[in-house]
């Protein structure tokens, strides 16, 4: 099981961080909307190999025979090395390879609140933002809110592979 975790994870963070490095470099042009989508989806595709982390261990390593605790592990260890790669990737993305990235995220939202909001929103908005702002820049904070993203996704992921993969020894046998 533990080599299963191991390939699988690993596999599912290497492809995270190229996917994530990839959205980066070949979209900076794009909307920040549709850079989040791309980022999104490269995160749901990264973690298919939850899915095929555990049907290799049901199918090559347990003779065809996973329980659902067992299988929804095996996805949560996966989801784990995925999720911590992501997260030390966003941090050495915003200190090292664009270092003005939340001052131009927040100059984009800002501009975007003054053409939607009036002036009385728009200040109240602004104040909230400073906060954020200010909390994404710190390195901790910027780790952790990308681990959890990665994670909770990839929890989905775990209980949905492990609902679909489960399969009981046949009684008798």
């Amino acid at each position: 099981m533990k080599n299963t975790i191991i390939r699988y994870g690993l596999r599912s963070a290497v492809s995270i961080c190229l996917l994530a490095l990839a959205g980066w470099f070949l979209g900076k042009n794009l909307d920040y909307s549709i850079q989040e989508v791309i980022g999104y989806a490269g995160i749901i595709v990264s973690l298919l190999f939850v899915f095929l982390g555990i049907k290799h261990y049901r199918d090559k390593e347990n003779n065809g025979i996973v329980s659902f605790g067992k299988a929804l592990l095996i996805g949560i260890l996966i989801t784990l090395i995925a999720a911590l790669a992501f997260g030390i990737l966003d941090v050495i993305y915003i200190e090292y390879i664009n270092p003005d990235f939340v001052t131009e995220y927040y100059s984009h939202y800002v501009e975007q609140m003054k053409n939607s909001l009036s002036q009385a929103e728009l200040e109240t908005k602004l104040a909230e933002l400073e906060g954020q702002k200010e909390l994404f820049s710190n390195r901790f904070m910027s780790f952790f809110l990308m681990f959890a993203t990665v994670f909770m996704i990839g929890f989905i992921i775990s209980l949905i592979s492990a609902l679909i993969l489960q399969r009981k020894p046949i009684p008798g046998n």
